[in-house]
């Protein structure tokens, strides 16, 4: 049982930050808190895909992380199962980049608001709204 868990003791911090994030995005009111539950789960499905993207391979009986994928036959061989993916990691990094502009908006569009309505509570700026 032990040994599960700490094979996937990432997956498990994974959920972890997923729910902190999304109890962050529904169960608060103050709009930098829903912001900052955002940051987290992004994070969280961030930590998802590049977990998923490393292999291990066993040799000898034991097992071993992937290799970067430069093909080098006098150190690991050919065998493409020997090497990490690189495509996950792109994509990600891409995303993280996508990531930090949608939270630079954001942190824009809250600065616009509590000028407007002098809070950043939601409630209080959706009584305001009705008026």
């Amino acid at each position: 049982m032990l040994e599960a868990f700490t094979d996937r003791y990432v997956y498990f911090m994974t959920v972890a930050l997923l729910v902190i994030g999304l109890y962050g995005m529904l169960g608060k009111r103050s709009l930098v808190k829903k912001l900052i539950g955002m940051i987290i789960f992004q994070t969280a499905v961030f930590l998802f895909f590049i977990e998923g993207a490393t292999k291990f391979f066993i040799e000898n009986g034991e097992k071993l992380r992937a290799s970067v994928p430069v093909i080098d036959p006098d150190k690991i061989g050919i065998d493409p199962a020997l090497y990490v993916n690189p495509l996950p990691h792109v994509l990600i990094l891409t995303a993280i980049v996508v990531s930090v502009a949608t939270t630079g908006v954001a942190l824009a569009l809250l600065l616009t608001i509590h000028r407007r309505y002098h809070s950043l509570d939601e409630k209080v700026i959706l009584e305001q709204m009705r008026q």
